[in-house]
């Protein structure tokens, strides 16, 4: 096995110090011996390793990696840099698995940037130990000044390093020796704030930036991000959307009044957007809809020839609300206009599957999940949306293999331990199923829908009062959840509580009607003797699922 000993320093290199060092090692091979290996993590390595950027093909490309930095609004967010590492992971085992198991000696792990941080717990849990063995070297404070490659830290969504380095120079820089730099640091090193839920840093230093500067556009700025910081805190019991509406206010007024009309019509769009969201918070989406659709006209009118990544924001905005208002038509044109405006970009493609998953559209929601894992990183939400097809069509085997992938590439991605123990329960793996709950309740101890499952393997290992325990807790936390009351009534049926029973499969019906849920009610109807309601219930039932042999059987039996 080979040894080599990396320094991890962040004050070397900033983020991906290490990934850069071992890439070092790895890459120049594998472009010599299998470029299509390099070329298939493109995005990846040229990310992770900005000095391989010129000999690494691209094979991947977004059209903002064309336009000008002023133009690229979209910045990643916090979690894209688990799909890098995820994507690094992957090149590094294949690399491994087609020369020599690797040993490397990491100094400075605990001075690491938060991107080496975490690429190295996901090479411990996703290179096999035969393949990748990483031990932890001498480690020392100190060492030189923080890299500061801010429009690296801002492109590639680096926001740790963009808090961090931006704070440390903000301390160094006085705004009259050079306000614009200083403006622009401001407002970048408090979004990446944002970005990490350090929100209560963030407001001061929109605070102090209110305190010193006078230029209009930049309070204006700040003023856009104050009230998205109270609209989107991390914590939701900290979100203030009519202090937000105040503040958005502030920024479209000082926007409106800006004199060149293409810069106007771009931070009064913007704005205007911002002001959407807010809207939305506030329960009032026709007023969102509205907003956006202000923000299209002013695009449409004065940026024709510009900022192409505003205008398919601004689509797939209007997008969402009009599928909210159930207008699925215009909907779908909206997101198509985003993806055909940006082909490289996968998010929309998510975003329209859902929509089309939605609509029933099984096989072009599939296409567009499968445009994600093409275009993009490693990215669990498309496994995740993929599983729900596929257990749809009653692959349970294929949902089960991407529910799996996507817990490998997102321990903490709680709805997948809520399926896959959905699974487990119905496939009789109560024990596997067990597991997956208290993992995902470790993550997220009050979900719902993790209780529900744990009264279900409650329920099927014979432990009544622990699963009426599991649903009333459930229940308690989402009263409209339809398959707790669902499992809650055979719970009383199995008790012999029919009236229970066929109180808690109504509710359940009330919430979405269902054959399964009729039939259901209708087995608990026949056994109280009442026959003429459990026929009513199994007609209704044939309605809905014509041609079930099980539903025309109950009936012929009556």
């Amino acid at each position: 096995m080979k040894s080599i000993v990396l320094d991890a320093h962040r004050r070397i290199g900033g983020p991906y110090t290490l990934a850069a060092a071992l890439l070092g090692h790895l890459v120049p091979e594998a472009l010599e011996r299998w470029p299509e290996l390099a070329a298939a993590y493109d995005i990846e390595l040229r990310t992770a390793a900005p000095g391989l950027r010129d000999v690494v093909p691209v094979r991947r490309r977004s059209l903002a990696d064309e336009l000008p930095r002023a133009q690229r609004i979209l910045i990643p967010g916090a979690r894209r840099s688990l799909r890098i590492a995820n994507g690094l992971a992957e090149f590094v085992r294949e690399h491994l698995s087609r020369t020599a198991p690797l040993a490397v000696t990491v100094a400075n792990l605990a001075e690491a940037d938060h991107t080496d941080a975490e690429l190295v717990e996901v090479l411990r849990r996703r290179v096999g130990p035969g393949l990748l063995e990483i031990a932890e070297g001498p480690s020392a404070t100190g060492g030189g000044p923080l890299v500061a490659d801010f429009d690296r830290f801002r492109d590639e969504g680096f926001h740790h390093a963009m808090a961090e380095s931006g704070l440390e120079a903000l301390r160094g820089l006085a705004y009259e020796a050079d306000p614009e730099g200083w403006r622009l640091l401001v407002q970048r090193v408090a979004a990446a704030l944002e970005a990490v839920e350090r929100e209560d840093e963030a407001r001061e230093l929109y605070d102090r930036a209110r305190r010193v500067s006078t230029d209009p556009k930049h309070r204006a700025t700040i003023a856009y991000g104050t009230a998205m910081l109270l609209v989107r805190h991390h914590d939701p019991a900290r979100r203030d959307p009519d202090q937000a509406l105040a503040w958005i206010n502030e920024a479209i007024t000082i926007a409106g009044l800006l004199p060149d009309p293409r810069e106007r019509a771009f931070h009064l769009g913007f704005d205007l957007n911002g002001k959407a969201l807010v809207e939305l918070r506030r329960g009032r989406p026709e007023a969102a809809l509205e907003l956006v659709q202000q923000s299209l006209d002013l695009a449409e009118r004065h940026l024709a020839d510009e900022h192409p990544v505003h205008r398919l924001v601004l689509h797939a905005n209007r997008a969402q609300l009009l599928a909210g208002a159930g207008d699925t038509r215009q909907a779908l044109a909206d997101y198509t206009t985003a993806i055909e405006l940006d082909p490289g970009y996968p998010d929309y493609y998510l975003e329209r599957g859902n929509l089309l998953n939605q609509l029933g559209r099984g096989d072009e929601a599939l296409a567009d999940y499968e445009s994600v894992m093409r275009l993009s990183p490693p990215f669990p939400e498309a496994y995740y949306n993929r599983a729900e097809l596929r257990f749809a069509e009653g692959d349970i085997a294929g949902a089960r293999a991407d529910l799996d992938h996507t817990l490998e590439l997102d321990p903490e991605f709680v709805p997948a331990y809520v399926n896959r123990s959905g699974i487990l329960v119905a496939v009789g793996e109560h024990a596997a199923a067990r597991r997956d709950v208290e993992r995902g309740m470790r993550i997220e101890p009050r979900s719902p829908y993790l209780l529900c499952v744990l009264g279900q393997v409650e329920l099927a290992d014979g432990h009544h009062p622990e699963a009426r325990a599991a649903f009333d807790a459930a229940l308690e936390l989402n009263p409209d959840l339809a398959v707790a009351w669902a499992a809650r009534g055979e719970l009383a049926f199995e008790r012999g509580d029919d009236e229970g029973a066929v109180a808690d499969l109504t509710r359940a019906i009330k919430l979405g009607e269902t054959a399964e849920l009729l039939f259901n009610r209708a087995v608990v109807h026949r056994e109280a003797g009442r026959a003429e309601q459990a026929r009513d219930d199994l007609v209704r039932a044939a309605e809905l699922a014509p041609g079930d042999y099980e539903i025309s059987e109950a009936l012929a039996a009556l």
